[in-house]
């Protein structure tokens, strides 16, 4: 049976390569998993802030290909030097042409080489030299926040993924991700915010990707209570339920796993 936290939003493609976010428009996210360089011994947080504040400044809030970025770091993860950096594009191209305007917003805010080499080499002290890349289209079904948050926010990732039911209808699907968003997610008021998100580029291409983003942990864990309360509230009869319960799990596999990080609110556009 589909646990009842689990959004069913239309992802599976089975019609169409196409995915939209809430106001119609389709949009990349990039993530870029980052890892801390445990070999720096002066490691200073407020610092290390302060210098990625200086490069949000001056290079990625004056992009105009990059729609918005924000900063995921390790909370509850199976690897704690991990950090997420998580920037939203329009389509490809943005994602071409924003790499070429960032060299040139760079040269712009450092004019003097050896300072910008100065700078660079400030802020690559902070991690290691690998880093992985994924690319995941937004899908239907978000719940957006009114404007960026004033503190740090616990993001919730749910990566589940899709099965290939024969008997599966994009109609059906997009009839239950409806249900469900307008009863349930859209209701709970401890979900500030919601993104589901489906494969787009990278290892698997059968990831669903669902970010709750809440208050505080002790939120994450009412939410859950909430979310099963508004199910029952929404689908009373038992036999209901299970039958809501059974057409929408065959779309996922049964196998997801769950991650929790701590936003930096202090960088995001």
């Amino acid at each position: 049976m589909k646990t009842i936290f689990l959004a069913v939003i239309l992802g599976l493609l089975l019609m169409s390569n196409t995915s939209f976010a809430q106001d119609g428009k389709s949009y990349l996210v990039t993530v870029t998993k980052l890892h801390w360089n445990m070999d720096n011994k002066s490691f200073s947080n407020d610092e290390w802030i302060a210098t990625e504040k200086e490069y949000l400044d001056k290079v990625v809030k004056k992009n105009p290909f990059i729609v918005g970025q924000e900063v995921l770091m390790h909370s509850f993860t199976e690897d704690n030097t991990e950090l997420l950096l998580v920037t939203t594009y329009e389509n490809w191209e943005a994602i071409e042409k924003a790499g070429a305007k960032d060299d040139e917003l760079v040269k712009a805010a450092w004019p003097d080489e050896k300072a910008r080499k100065a700078f660079f080499e400030k802020r690559g002290q902070y991690y290691a030299h690998g880093h992985s890349d994924e690319i995941y289209a937004t899908m239907p079904g978000a719940k957006l926040p009114k404007g960026n948050f004033d503190k740090d926010m616990i993001y919730y990732v749910r990566v589940g993924h899709f099965a290939y039911p024969k008997d599966g209808t994009e109609k059906e699907f997009s009839e239950l991700e409806k249900q469900y968003f307008d009863a349930v997610t859209n209701k709970n008021d401890l979900i500030k915010a919601y993104y589901p998100n489906r494969h787009a580029w990278g290892a698997d291409n059968t990831e669903f990707t669902e970010v709750y983003v809440v208050e505080s942990l002790a939120d994450l864990d009412s939410a859950l209570n909430k979310n099963r309360e508004l199910f029952q509230a929404a689908w009373k009869d038992e036999a209901k339920r299970k039958d809501y319960n059974d057409k929408s799990a065959k779309y996922f596999t049964g196998k997801h796993s769950d991650y929790i990080y701590k936003s930096v609110h202090q960088l995001v556009k």
